[in-house]
């Protein structure tokens, strides 16, 4: 697959390798939503050694916005299970610099930062479970106008571990009826990537004030026949980050991920059980 110049189109079709690739070489820039069908995304938080004991236990003790999908050795650049020529310096679209809990900013490689000592864990995103969900017709709106999905921060606290600590941010898709029913057995099978919706409705009973002012990502219009449904989101280590101020981290953009060659787990059965309207 030969291009020039930033891809703006999801690549559903392309693999894993082949959409890390476009991110080394500049030509995917943007969000990895609807790329690499079948395999998991991931989000990306590096963090010094000293620390990722604690980073370690935060994981375990808060899976559903972050759940462990691989985890490096300190100062190594690849997790050799999520894939043989992934490179974390510079196979993500973009990266966010934080420096004592603030963003101090977003580059497309890490050549300029990148530190001997950090240990790099890789967390499950919900665009794995999107996968799924389009490959079983299920509409979701941020996709077909090529937006980002909107991600708020709630009034939910993550369980605290050492230094670690904040609220929980959750990513929001409209959805109706029949539909909120597929996505809560299809996201609820595949736990790497926040497992079964956190909340849906009534955006203000987890402190979201207005559903139209996001605090990441875009806006995602709700339509009167559609209830708005919350995910535990992987921006939620971001929110940590600000509150916690660890002295240095780095993160993935939000939207921009990791995209690993570790496959989606029965995910064509779970395609062919949704797809088509059977519940």
């Amino acid at each position: 697959m030969a291009q020039s110049g930033p891809v703006t189109l999801p690549y559903f079709d392309a693999s894993p390798a082949e959409v890390r690739r476009l991110c080394r070489t500049g030509q995917v820039t943007d969000v990895t939503a609807g790329m690499a069908t079948g395999y998991i995304q991931a989000n990306i938080v590096m963090l010094p050694a000293a620390l990722a004991d604690a980073f370690h236990e935060f994981c375990l003790k808060n899976p559903k916005s972050c759940p462990l999908v691989g985890m490096s050795r300190p100062g190594e650049s690849g997790i050799p299970a999520l894939g043989a020529d992934l490179d974390l310096r510079t196979d993500l679209p973009r990266y966010r610099i934080w420096r004592n809990g603030v963003l101090t900013a977003e580059v497309s490689d890490l050549g300029d930062y990148w530190q001997d000592d950090l240990v790099t864990f890789a967390l499950g995103c919900s665009f794995s479970f999107e996968n799924v969900l389009t490959a079983c017709g299920i509409p979701m709106r941020h996709l077909q106008t090529g937006k980002g999905v909107s991600m708020y921060r709630t009034n939910i606290a993550c369980t605290p571990v050492g230094p670690f600590s904040g609220p929980v941010v959750v990513s929001m898709r409209p959805f109706r009826s029949q539909d909120i029913i597929k996505a809560v057995e299809i996201s609820s099978a595949i736990p790497l990537a926040h497992g079964a919706p956190v909340h849906i409705g009534f955006p203000a009973e987890i402190g979201i004030a207005d559903v139209n002012v996001p605090d990441y990502g875009d806006v995602t219009p709700v339509a009167e026949n559609e209830l708005p449904v919350f995910w535990a989101c992987g921006v939620t280590p971001q929110a940590v980050l600000a509150a916690s101020m660890p002295e240095f981290a780095i993160t993935h953009a939000p939207g921009a991920m990791l995209v690993t060659d570790m496959p989606i787990a029965h995910y064509q059965e779970l395609v062919e059980r949704h797809r088509g309207g059977v519940i």
